[in-house]
């Protein structure tokens, strides 16, 4: 903590940076705000809407740019910046257009807020998680993604529809790529201490809808109002106050994997202990063999790109 606050600056001011700095100014956890865009301009005004809310919320200092020089003293960067999904698109389809602008963006993030965590949010978010550790030269827990915390999210809310509990209450994983070659890890999930395999009304079917229900969902989104931002923003903020409050939280992000379940050489989520210095370490859980075998295929797709 600088100065006694927190500074988070989020490069890319598109519906999925704007939902985050929304969910940011409500959290509470932030002291100043900082926007950063190619055309400052164009993202002013996306400043004055949010600073003229501040009455009725904690208060946060909320300024706007184009030049990276302003992200000095950053305690996280965001990164939203790219080409978003499309209709008919899947997150790999953005792989070499947003590569380049990782390529572009990321050295400058590191030249001039080197002891920031940065959090990569763009898709494809573990290709790019891996290129930006790959280009940055910081260790690998200080840049992360922000991986299938949300997949995660949506998995625990369609299995709750049935199990009839609270998702809160329920640790069940989406593991792998956040993308299509994802996976359940059914094997390791628990309700209040319980297999979630053996509670009264589970079933393999009913999880695997659930599993398919998270998967498709952003295609669902996408195809009915065009992005999806409200759900991530929530998530990036929830990430980003769990990293300012050194709060220890296991969360599934991206990290670059050495050696996790012998896979090594490209990112891709796994449960991970988050605080103050970004992923602090990984919990290699126990993987039924069919598990290990899609966290594989995940890592063999995912590698082709870089």
């Amino acid at each position: 903590m600088k100065n006694g606050g927190y500074k988070v600056s989020i490069i890319g001011c598109g519906k999925v940076g704007m939902t985050a700095a929304y969910s940011l100014v409500h959290d509470g956890t932030i002291n100043e705000l900082l926007l950063v865009g190619r055309d400052k301009s164009k993202i002013v005004g996306e400043q004055l809407d949010l600073e003229h809310g501040l009455s009725f919320l904690h208060h946060v200092r909320i300024d706007s740019t184009e030049d990276y020089k302003d992200i000095k003293n950053s305690d996280v960067v965001i990164f939203t910046a790219g080409a978003a999904q499309k209709p008919g698109d899947t997150r790999l389809d953005l792989a070499q257009k947003n590569i380049s602008i990782i390529d572009e963006t990321i050295p400058k993030i590191v030249a001039h807020a080197p002891e920031a965590v940065i959090l990569i949010v763009t898709n494809p978010v573990d290709i790019l998680t891996y290129r930006a550790y790959q280009i940055a030269g910081l260790p690998k827990g200080r840049i992360f993604g922000s991986g299938t915390t949300l997949d995660t999210a949506r998995f625990r809310f369609h299995l709750s529809e049935f199990l009839k509990l609270n998702p809160k209450s329920i640790h069940a994983y989406i593991l792998g790529e956040h993308g299509d070659h994802s996976f359940p890890a059914i094997s390791s999930a628990t309700v209040g201490g319980q297999p979630l395999a053996t509670l009264p009304g589970f079933s393999e079917d009913r999880a695997e809808k659930a599993y398919l229900a998270a998967r498709n969902a952003a295609y669902k989104i996408i195809a009915s109002k065009g992005a999806t931002y409200y759900a991530i923003g929530a998530v990036v903020a929830h990430i980003v106050k769990k990293i300012l409050t050194d709060a220890k939280s296991i969360l599934p992000v991206s990290v670059p994997l050495h050696q996790y379940h012998d896979i090594s050489g490209i990112a891709l989520s796994v449960p991970c202990v988050v605080g103050r210095s970004g992923v602090e370490r990984t919990l290699e859980i126990k993987l039924s063999w069919d598990e290990k075998q899609k966290l594989q295929t995940a890592a063999n797709t995912l590698k082709r790109f870089l």
